[in-house]
């Protein structure tokens, strides 16, 4: 392999690489971290003399499957794993694409960990959680304020639980007016996510998706053909997966609801709207904002997160509850809520991802927030612009700006090189950057999706550039590089078919333990 020649406008990158195994490997049996107390007397009563008092359902047949490991070398092996992990607060994340990945303010982080937060029980009497009752309550207004929706449940714990709330509430609304059997089909877009088709398919619509017009945008023309009176719904992210936003989006939602259906907006990503558009300003009857992404809530590594889910007065006797309300004097949960599809999440959601969207929110006011939309709007483009001037990257469907992300491509590069998405992620682990292609199926041919955010410095913009550039150069001049990659990084080329094969996978080490000795007993 040729020598690797580093462009110096690429950053200096080699990540600690620790052959570290698993922590049930490095299990010894007898080997103890703590010492475990003996049982308090109230429990010995209970359990004592041989006599169980515990449901009979609840007791364990055999001793839970733990690794036996002294505390030295738990914290070794935590700390090894830590230097081989990367995250927003350490490189530059913007390539995590529709995740929207920005800065979390580690003040609101100390708000959220504090012993009024923490230590808050939701079986506590509404009157010992009034400050955090007012806190949802406020957060509830200023989405109010930002969607020009009537009302919020904070209860979905995720995008997708919040279109499945959103899908459960039109089948519930066509249910209370005698259409529920007749108003079975819901519309959406091949490039919107596939949480929205699926979730309403696990409710028992029947998908009908549009595809792109001439210019690139959903065809209108075509969902004047679909809707009829068995349209239930039209979801929609806009803009949609692509960074494609759709300027005759209320001419969609007008169409819809003269057929009697019920329209309702995937906002999982609003970083290009806050304070220029609004979702009722666009037709929308409901939509839902992901609090870890739009509104700074930290990801942790795919939660705890939150969907706040935001609907017109008409709807919202159907909402998840209970939902919080304020008399003037005291902040309570309102529970009678007529239609209500019941709850989607346990107890009341995520109490302290309320509490850092809040404090993010209050921290930039309205002007902040419209700042934010248009910083990253800027950024965007910047990137789209840079970009799309490498060799062999493009941006399909349509021309000109896009919003807060692009769906790029590399099917030119790998067309010209044998280059594919996946080597260019693979290499771009090696200047220690993040790089996401797509959720699956690909409507973008060798997809690479970003999203710079507001967080990011134009220097911070241009050292990804720079990255993506030299990768570019690699692939045409010395693919070998590109193809054996990663060289200075944790990560390894690891065999990927396996991924197709449910026969392999194992989510557990029990489930690993059972499928290896299943393996070892055929042999």
């Amino acid at each position: 392999m040729k020598r690797i020649v580093r462009d110096q406008k690429v950053r200096k990158f080699h990540q600690a690489k620790w052959d570290e195994p698993i922590i049930f490997e490095l299990h010894q049996p007898g080997e103890r971290g703590v010492e475990v107390p003996k049982v308090e007397d109230e429990i010995e009563a209970v359990v004592g003399d041989g006599i169980s008092k515990i449901p009979a359902g609840m007791e364990r047949k055999q001793l839970p499957n733990l690794p036996e490991i002294g505390q030295m070398r738990v914290l070794r092996h935590y700390l090894r794993i830590s230097q081989e992990t990367l995250g927003a607060d350490l490189n530059v994340e913007m390539g995590q694409g529709t995740c929207t990945m920005k800065y979390s303010p580690k003040v609101n982080e100390k708000f959220a960990r504090s012993p009024k937060m923490a230590e808050l029980h939701p079986l506590q009497d509404e009157s010992t959680t009034q400050g955090m009752l007012e806190m949802t309550y406020r957060l509830d207004l200023a989405m109010r304020e930002i969607s020009g929706m009537d009302s919020f449940s904070f209860q979905p714990g995720s995008g997708t639980q919040a279109l499945f709330a959103m899908a459960s509430i039109v089948r519930a609304y066509h249910e209370s007016r005698g259409e529920g059997q007749q108003r079975d089909e819901i519309i959406t877009t091949i490039f919107s996510h596939p949480s929205q088709a699926a979730t309403a398919a696990v409710k028992g619509f029947k998908i009908i998706t549009l595809y792109p017009d001439k210019d690139g945008y959903p065809d209108l023309d075509e969902l004047k053909q679909v809707v009829s009176e068995r349209t239930a719904g039209f979801v929609v992210a806009n803009p949609e997966d692509t960074g494609i936003y759709n300027p005759r989006i209320k001419e969609f939602t007008q169409v819809v609801h003269e057929a009697g259906g019920i329209c309702y907006y995937d906002q999982a990503n609003a970083n290009g709207l806050l304070g220029i558009t609004r979702a009722r300003d666009a037709g929308f009857d409901m939509c839902f904002f992901n609090l870890h992404k739009t509104f700074s809530i930290p990801h942790a590594c795919g939660g705890p997160a939150t969907g706040a889910l935001g609907v017109s007065k008409e709807l919202e006797p159907f909402l998840p509850g209970p939902i919080v309300d304020f008399d003037g004097e005291r902040y309570t949960f309102k529970r009678d809520l007529a239609h209500s599809i019941g709850k989607v999440r346990s107890f009341y959601g995520v109490p302290p991802a309320v509490l850092r969207a809040y404090a993010w929110i209050r921290s930039l006011g309205a002007e902040g927030l419209e700042e934010v939309a248009k910083v990253a709007v800027l950024n965007n483009n910047y990137l789209y612009h840079k970009i799309t001037q490498i060799r062999g990257a493009s941006a399909p469907y349509i021309k000109g700006r896009r919003l807060e992300q692009v769906r790029y491509s590399w099917e030119q590069l790998t067309k010209e090189t044998g280059i594919t998405t996946e080597d260019v992620q693979r290499r771009m682990c090696d200047f220690g950057l993040h790089y996401w292609t797509s959720h699956h199926p690909y409507v973008v041919p060798q997809p690479f999706t970003l999203e710079p955010t507001e967080s990011y410095s134009k220097a911070e913009l241009d050292e990804y550039i720079n990255a993506l550039a030299q990768i570019s150069k690699e692939a045409y001049e010395q693919p070998e590089i590109v193809k054996t990659a990663p060289h200075a990084s944790v990560v390894h080329r690891i065999e990927e078919s396996v991924f197709d094969d449910p026969k392999q996978w194992a989510i557990t080490w029990r489930s690993y333990l059972k499928k290896a000795e299943k393996e070892y007993s055929h042999k």
